[in-house]
């Protein structure tokens, strides 16, 4: 397998991850909280499906999927227009609402983006640098493996939150 084959499989675990969190949930499990200050499993797969959707389009040059298909309107959250959920108090964390088809559209539409995008690589692009801002400079390799990492740490997260739900 290829260093592309291994990319694209690394995000359909994510895919996976994230239908299984999300699938047949109700729109008050997804915007419950364990706790005043906790995360609900809709914004754990807003904001994971929107910091992959900003760092794809900036890592490919394009236009996020959020603006270019209008996901943005479509949640009409009471946020700016670009929030990805970095920096978020627990009032915006509250305010990201959502049903599953929302969700999981959004999702599916950068998901599927993604693995387009990654399965067209190889070796060398993955040396590119994408942010000289960083110390050593972060090439798309490690941009890559950084949104995988994060993806499925909140996706977990939302899994967790699922199980708690479900045991009440």
């Amino acid at each position: 397998m290829n260093s592309a084959g291994i990319l694209a499989d690394a995000f359909e675990r994510i895919h996976e991850a994230v239908h299984a969190a999300v699938d047949g949930l109700t729109p008050e499990d997804l915007d419950a909280r364990l706790d005043d200050d906790a995360n609900s499993v809709a914004w754990l797969v807003w904001h994971l499906t929107r910091v992959q959707d900003d760092h794809i389009a900036d890592a490919a040059g394009t236009e996020q999927i959020w603006f270019a298909q209008d996901w943005a309107s479509r949640f009409e959250l009471p946020l700016e227009k670009g929030s990805t959920g970095y920096g978020h108090s627990s009032a915006q964390v509250g305010s990201v609402q959502a049903s599953a088809d929302l969700l999981l559209g959004y999702f599916d539409a950068v998901s599927d983006y993604t693995l387009d995008f990654v399965r067209g690589l190889d070796g060398r692009a993955l040396d590119r640098v994408v942010d000289d801002s960083w110390s050593p400079p972060v090439t798309l390799g490690v941009r890559l493996v950084s949104v995988i990492a994060d993806d499925l740490q909140h996706a977990g997260q939302a899994a967790f939150v699922r199980g708690v739900l479900e045991r009440r």
